[in-house]
């Protein structure tokens, strides 16, 4: 059973989709965790604003999921 050519460029695309955003989060949460690290050693009121501030760039990997999503549902129609 041979697989098409645009089957396969779709999963790479869904897939670069996916991991580029991940890749690009994970650079912001380092900045972000180390800023927020240094910021609670000083005033340790800090720490929820520091949490939320971490997690906010994790949006960036859900945007890429459901850009990956809307690639496999154009594909597959």
């Amino acid at each position: 059973m041979a697989v098409e050519l645009g089957t396969g460029l779709v999963a790479v695309g869904a897939g670069l989709a996916i991991g580029i955003t991940a890749i690009a989060a994970a650079i912001a949460e380092k900045e972000i965790g180390a800023a927020a690290v240094g910021a609670m050693a000083e005033k340790e009121e800090l720490f929820g604003k520091g949490l939320i501030l971490t997690v906010i760039p994790e949006t960036l990997v859900i945007f890429g999921l459901v850009v990956a999503i809307l690639i496999i549902g154009m594909a597959g129609g």
